[in-house]
């Protein structure tokens, strides 16, 4: 049902959102140099590596770890890359992979592939058997902005609760935090 759900919402999305997908592809391309699209090795489902788009907001020479593990992250952010990440445009391309199957729109947000404590963390409590998702428990409750074992007790709290419902009433949450930009990290 979750994969119906997810594949359905997934290319209406996907068609509804074309023509905002295109401008700010453009927005990139035409403001910075290199590819539009970051491909970022994530952590998926049973600690299956995959690869997740998104647009493209850093430097090229940005290193590849967690923002906010970056001395100054300002200074690699593209002309547009502020905007992106506060308005969660540059999560768009992500509807390819919960198309694809390698995420859902609602669960874990995926781990980076050398984010190992958290990677570690999330073994211990069973979330690595779920689906990542483009949203989650945890991102409605603090984002990045969370300490990790506080941010893997909610992700155990999802494994615990999920349902339909449970989901509708984190995407609603997220909807409203992205209208807000409430805890987005920029």
């Amino acid at each position: 049902m979750k994969r119906l759900f997810d594949l359905v919402l997934g290319l209406v999305a996907g068609l509804c959102l074309l023509l905002p997908l295109l401008l700010v592809a453009l927005l990139v391309r035409a403001t910075s140099r290199g590819p539009v699209l970051y491909w970022s090795d994530r952590v998926g489902r049973r600690n299956v590596i995959f690869r997740m788009p998104k647009f493209r907001t850093m430097k090229l020479d940005t290193p590849a770890v967690a923002t906010h593990l970056l001395n100054n992250p300002d200074r690699f952010l593209t002309p547009v890359g502020s905007i992106l990440r506060k308005t969660s445009l540059d999560e768009l391309p992500q509807l390819w992979s919960i198309i694809k199957g390698d995420m859902s729109f609602v669960g874990p947000r995926p781990a980076l592939f050398n984010q190992h404590d958290l990677i570690a963390l999330r073994m211990q409590y069973g979330v690595h058997e779920l689906v990542p998702g483009l949203t989650g428990w945890a991102q409605v409750n603090g984002r990045d902005g969370l300490p990790l074992p506080q941010k893997v007790q909610l992700d155990a709290e999802y494994v615990r609760r999920q349902s339909f419902w449970f989901d509708m009433k984190i995407i609603f949450c997220t909807a409203i935090k992205v209208i807000k930009q409430d805890s987005i990290a920029h």
